[in-house]
């Protein structure tokens, strides 16, 4: 089955499968992981923050930052189309209490006058803004980039009115890639960042929170509440060690296979599909000569797997277990469905 379906989907390397196996580990609620504490330093380094948090997903990464910048009764700005807002079950208004304030970006991105117009001023009758989230690469826009100076922008504006940014940089890597630019120059536009290991880095479980060091021994304690305290979490840490060190170039791959499919699904009779849109490793396109359930049945048919992103879109994710030869049979596959 060629899965195309999302860049979760992977099956962890042999490295990893190793590095597990042998993984020195301890109590990491107690701080005692050694193979944990090395990869918050990785992590940390690499960022260019100060400290750094191991979590179970990136929706708890979101979530723990959510909470641990914020008090409930604020509000929190954020792009309509974001992840925080779209597919983490209202976890900010169940766990944190504040009201999120969704805007309509452009692709994704917010630009600076639109949050700063956002901000709430000093009335009882509006709820005080706490934080900004913004979304690098986003998903729902079809893994698009923000520019590094419309971050630099936003985060001027937070910095201005006093206020924190988090930026849900799940997939932080493949922006940075695309951009030619290192990951901590866009970290650096945030308070925090929140990173997975589980995306197209490959490892089997695990994301990443960063910021300031007394922030993070906050956000320890808002994990330790939502149950995200783990004991011998080096197994897993060790997976996300050779995930930093060795998938993070191999992104590019991804990227370049993604572009091929691109070029492949432009002009396809059947299929409403700009190519110029696909900047990663996301390709989102509208069938019109079928629904996309239906397109998506056929392809299972023939050993191809994608999703649903609207109810007449379909999104395919490259990721490190597809190959130029596997996209080759998705292209043809959707020729044979459609003519």
């Amino acid at each position: 089955m060629i899965d195309l379906r999302s860049d979760t989907v992977t099956r962890p390397t042999a490295e990893m499968r190793r590095a597990m196996y042998e993984a020195e580990v301890g109590d990491d609620v107690y701080g005692e992981d050694p193979t944990v504490n090395r990869l918050q330093e990785m992590a940390a380094e690499m960022m260019g923050k100060e400290d750094a948090l191991l979590v179970v997903s990136g929706t708890m990464g979101n979530q723990t930052a959510v909470l641990t910048h914020t008090r409930p009764g604020t509000e929190v700005i954020l792009e309509q189309d974001s992840h925080i807002f779209y597919y983490e079950a209202a976890a900010a208004s169940v766990f944190a209490g504040v009201q999120l304030r969704p805007l309509k970006g452009h692709r994704g991105a917010l630009s600076a006058e639109q949050v700063e117009e956002a901000i709430r001023e000093d009335d009882i009758h509006l709820p005080p803004t706490a934080l900004i989230c913004l979304e690098n690469t986003h998903n729902r826009a079809g893994g698009t980039v923000i520019p590094l100076k419309t971050m630099q922008a936003v985060y001027e504006v937070a910095l201005k009115h006093n206020l924190p940014l988090h930026l849900d940089g799940a997939r932080i890597f493949n922006a940075a890639i695309a951009l030619g630019v290192k990951a901590s120059e866009l970290a650096a536009c945030a308070t925090t960042v929140q990173f997975c290991l589980s995306k197209g880095l490959g490892a089997p479980i695990g994301s990443i929170l960063v910021g300031p060091r007394a922030w993070i021994a906050e956000a320890r304690r808002w994990r330790k509440r939502l149950g995200g305290g783990m004991r011998q979490a080096g197994i897993i840490a060790a997976a996300g060690i050779v995930a930093l060190t060795t998938m993070v170039d191999r992104l590019a791959e991804d990227h370049a296979n993604a572009r091929f499919l691109a070029d492949g699904l432009a002009g396809m009779p059947g299929l409403e599909f700009d190519p110029s849109t696909v900047e990663t490793n996301i390709v989102i396109f509208k069938p019109v000569s079928m629904s996309a359930n239906a397109l998506l049945e056929e392809l299972k048919k023939r050993g191809v797997l994608g999703v649903i992103m609207e109810p007449d879109r379909v999104r395919f994710t490259t990721n490190k277990d597809i190959t130029r030869s596997d996209l080759e049979k998705v292209l043809t596959a959707l020729h044979d469905i459609l003519r």
